[in-house]
């Protein structure tokens, strides 16, 4: 992996337990990420859904490839890292 870290969004709302665990690990793992509350942003949960196909959070975006749910092994291999 070279050495410019892969653009990382997270869709996420406050409540959601997998979404700060999400967040958590990629913190972790030094990622940055921009983190988008779709419970305040209308306009991003439409663009999570138009992506995906899905409602539900965390929806992670790794170089506008959608990973769905908090996939660690997913992640890691998208991200290079282990």
């Amino acid at each position: 992996m070279d050495s410019k870290q892969a653009k990382v969004i997270v869709f996420s709302t406050p409540t959601c337990s997998y979404c700060t665990t999400a967040k958590r690990y990629l913190r972790e793992k030094h990622i940055r990420f921009t983190d988008i509350d779709v419970s305040r942003n209308t306009s991003a949960a439409r663009d999570m859904q138009r992506r995906t196909g899905q409602t539900g959070v965390p929806v992670i975006l790794i170089n506008n490839r959608p990973i769905v749910g908090f996939d660690k092994p997913k992640i890691n291999r998208m991200l290079g890292i282990n």
